[in-house]
């Protein structure tokens, strides 16, 4: 039986492919195409982008001084980003395996490619990949960490939950004890098919 959840989700999964068809459609109009994994740009396109780079020395001196000051705040995030990374990754290596879940890929999180960008700097490329790191990883850890709940605790919150993970709205409903029993084994069953 097909719920109004299900066709929403499935909407969803639509909408999903269209933006995907509509940023391929972007890629051609700026002369990039993937190839195995890496970007190639078409040599006019390349040719564009270096002279639309703004030098280091300009970027340095336009730049404000609260993005000058504040720079070491952000950069020091590095540390505790690493460390998460680290736990994370040992965490589902362990408890992934004994739980029979499989395991996230941090290559389908974790993008670091901005830097190939000829029209950005060296600080703009180290900001790049800064972001592509530290969001990816994010990303990462929110996919280790919904495939834990829905192995454990499958149960939607009483209250609204803003931007939650995908598998949320499968979850069981906030309430239900009569069905949470078969629910919660389903659910495990569930997680532990591959993607």
């Amino acid at each position: 039986m097909t719920t109004r959840i299900d066709q929403i989700l499935a909407h969803i999964d639509a909408l999903y492919d269209e933006l995907e068809n509509e940023i391929a459609q972007r890629r051609e109009a700026f002369r990039y195409r993937l190839d195995k994994g890496r970007v190639r740009f078409e040599a006019e396109a390349r040719r564009v982008q270096r002279d639309a780079r703004i030098g280091l020395a300009t970027f340095l001196v336009r730049a404000p001084l609260w993005h000058i000051l504040t720079a070491p705040f952000i950069y020091a995030l590095i540390v505790p980003f690493v460390l998460l990374d680290a736990f994370v990754t040992v965490y589902q290596a362990v408890c992934f395996r004994a739980y029979g879940i499989p395991r996230v890929r941090r290559g389908d999180h974790i993008r670091i490619d901005r830097q190939h960008l000829a029209y950005l700097n060296a600080v703009q490329k180290l900001n790049c990949m800064f972001c592509g790191y530290c969001n990816g990883l994010l990303s990462y850890v929110t996919e280790i960490a919904s495939r834990t709940e829905a192995f454990w605790c499958p149960i939607k919150h009483a209250a609204r939950v803003r931007a939650p993970h995908a598998r949320y709205p499968q979850f069981l409903d906030y309430g239900d004890a009569e069905g949470f029993q078969a629910g919660l084994e389903a659910a495990r069953e569930a997680i532990r098919k591959p993607d």
